[in-house]
């Protein structure tokens, strides 16, 4: 193992022209690539620390000579740092004026099959993806204090493969983070059409949606409700779901979350706002109405896209349900049949009628406005 001067690993032949990495499993991506233009940015203003932000070059070789402290490698060959190595060499200047260093781990060997197993297993880790970047920020952290301190009995999933304690945590109380970023985009952003990306939520839009100060008692009621419209996605349809639109369950349930936050704004008279969480669930709970309002809420979404199949098809157009629940079409589709429902049941003298107008009426101060996300 060294420390290597980045100055010295512009000088390492067959970086150029990729003789170094020819066992490696992949050649440079490029300048553009979002890593490499994260290590370009730390030799260029974070040298001093690129030795403990990286995590090494791992290189095989028939031959290791070491004398005063320098080492010679025979038959050199990069099989994990390709894109380090090669961004490093495209700084040039930078680089070779840089002060900083990077961790190498040399292994002599003349067994072909234990190279190719260092190759394929140094190349082979489960990828961390933004939604892991993000699971120690402070951000994130003051949310789970926040909620945990509300609710002793809950928790906060923050890492993914995190276990759980069932049986210290009430399950009903155990958020998942990557569901409350779905759940903040589709809910407060109005933008059910983006829930299904963990990319755009935990980078492109994270400071947008998460907000160290959200209140403990949202963060429950988005989990709740998320719950009572999930436990209408399932095998025996009891909402008489499409097909195509149950297949899609991984991403079609934002809008139906979506569209609960869009009853209470349209029956508020608050359509250009979005309602606290914490006061639609209280309401739901107060007049006894999540179930109605749930299945409601479901069912217009299934009317809004059988009317834009029906319409593609009489315009003699394909329809792609994923792309259509991907689209702000499906946004304007879905309110506009909610608007519809509700004005009928507006004039809607029976029960039901009034009911979901006493139900879902909250006052100006429960609403904020939309969180910007597009």
């Amino acid at each position: 193992m060294a420390a290597v001067p980045l100055k010295d690993c512009v000088n390492i032949p067959g970086i150029k022209d990729g003789r170094l990495f020819r066992k490696n499993v992949r050649q440079s991506l490029g300048n553009s690539n979002k890593v490499n233009k994260g290590i370009a940015r730390t030799i260029k203003k974070e040298p001093g620390d690129f030795f403990f932000y990286h995590n090494g070059i791992t290189a095989i070789c028939s031959k290791i000579e070491i004398q005063n402290g320098q080492a010679t490698v025979k038959d050199l060959n990069i099989v994990n740092g390709c894109q380090s190595l090669s961004t490093i060499f495209n700084c040039g200047e930078a680089a070779k004026k840089s002060y900083g260093y990077i961790l190498f781990k040399f292994y002599e060997m003349a067994n072909s099959e234990k190279a190719d197993k260092i190759t394929n297993s140094t190349n082979s880790q489960s990828a961390v993806k933004a939604r892991d970047l993000r699971s120690n920020d402070k951000i994130v952290l003051s949310i789970k204090k926040n909620y945990e301190q509300t609710y002793p009995n809950g928790y906060v999933v923050t890492k993914r493969g995190e276990n759980v304690d069932t049986a210290r945590y009430d399950t009903d109380h155990i958020i998942q983070l990557t569901d409350l970023g779905k759940e903040l985009i589709a809910w407060h952003s109005q933008r059910p059409t983006l829930s299904y990306s963990e990319t755009k939520i935990f980078d492109i839009y994270f400071t947008q949606l998460f907000k160290k100060d959200y209140p403990a008692e949202d963060v429950q009621a988005l989990h709740e409700l998320h719950s009572a419209v999930m436990s209408r996605w399932n095998p025996d349809n009891p909402m008489g779901l499409n097909e195509s639109l149950l297949a899609m369950k991984s991403y079609a349930p934002f809008h139906h979350l979506f569209a609960v936050s869009v009853v209470f704004a349209e029956v508020s008279n608050m359509s250009e706002m979005v309602p606290r969480p914490s006061k639609v669930l209280e309401n739901l709970k107060k007049y006894d109405m999540l179930d109605t309002v749930i299945n409601m809420a479901g069912k217009t979404l299934n009317r809004a896209f059988k009317n834009a199949n029906s319409k593609a098809i009489s315009d003699n157009k394909v329809f792609s349900p994923q792309n259509w629940i991907k689209s702000k079409a499906s946004i304007v589709a879905l309110t506009e049949a909610l608007r519809v429902r509700l004005d009928a049941m507006e004039d809607d003298e029976t029960s039901l009628g009034t009911k979901i107008q006493t139900c879902c009426k909250l006052e100006k101060q429960d609403f904020e406005s939309r969180w910007t996300a597009d």
